[in-house]
């Protein structure tokens, strides 16, 4: 955590019916200088999505060499790397042949479309990769919801998120732009 860093607290209550993931996670989130309200929010929307007890933030921007989340299993092999941005293909394919599955979560609408493009042919021969796209007022919308103390509430159905503060409900349908071979659900 760069002594630079912005500290936020959240209080997150996760109701995943998809997964029968039901649980409550006081987190503490480092928001790097060069990070954005957006950009961090996503990363906490990632982590409702693979919510787990052993599912850990990485060490922030400034190392390459970790992902913004990962699970380890109790050997230390990597079950799960997620990513949020627009990712090199070097680094994604390195980040596949580290882990068993690998998350990438893009937003900023045509931005990331454009990457796509441009990536998607040396991507598709990941198969343990997949790629969910945020809808751009949905990325926006969970950066409105960043506070230094935050206490949400995140319901998932059928592929539906709802992330609320008590005052402000986002709802977000996340759009998989490629899909990777699913070993196991986190």
């Amino acid at each position: 955590m760069a002594s630079n860093s912005t500290i936020f607290k959240a209080a997150l209550q996760i109701s995943d019916m998809d997964r029968q993931y039901y649980h409550d996670h006081t987190l503490t989130l480092a928001r790097h200088p060069s990070e954005t309200d957006e950009r961090m929010m996503v990363r906490l929307l990632a982590f409702t999505l693979h919510a787990h007890e052993s599912l850990a933030f990485g060490r922030g921007l400034s190392t390459e060499d970790e992902p913004d989340l990962w699970l380890k299993d109790l050997t230390g092999a990597i079950d799960l790397w997620v990513e949020v941005g627009l990712r090199e293909g070097k680094h994604l394919r390195q980040a596949c042949g580290k882990a068993k599955q690998v998350y990438l979560y893009t937003y900023g609408g045509r931005g990331a479309d454009q990457w796509w493009e441009k990536n998607r042919s040396d991507l598709a021969r990941l198969t343990n990769l997949t790629i969910i796209n945020l809808p751009p007022d949905g990325s926006r919308a969970l950066a409105q919801l960043a506070q230094s103390s935050m206490q949400l509430q995140c319901t998932i159905q059928e592929g539906q998120i709802w992330m609320a503060d008590g005052q402000n409900t986002v709802h977000i349908e996340l759009g998989a732009v490629k899909k990777g071979t699913s070993l196991s659900k986190h």
